[in-house]
């Protein structure tokens, strides 16, 4: 994982340790938001692991069903 990947990864963990317990667990999906946001860090890198997060995140909608969503699998571009 690059230097920038984990910065963002450790911002993931603050999350954890700090806001989740307050807020609760109550993510739709399967792996959760913040388990799916360090999975795409850390095979996808920083820009598009934060991009892939973030699609996550503003799908997660009480309009949404939810459900197992995992991480995409790096194509055969990025795979290098």
């Amino acid at each position: 994982m690059n230097p920038a990947a984990s910065l963002l990864a450790g911002c993931v963990h603050v999350y954890r340790w700090t806001i989740r317990p307050v807020i609760g667990a109550n993510c739709r999906y399967e792996p959760s938001c913040s388990a799916y946001a360090l999975q795409v860090l850390d095979s996808h890198g920083a820009l598009r692991g934060s991009a892939l997060a973030a699609r996550r995140l503003l799908r997660c909608t009480p309009w949404h069903e939810g459900g197992y969503d995992p991480p995409p699998p790096l194509s055969s571009r990025t795979a290098s």
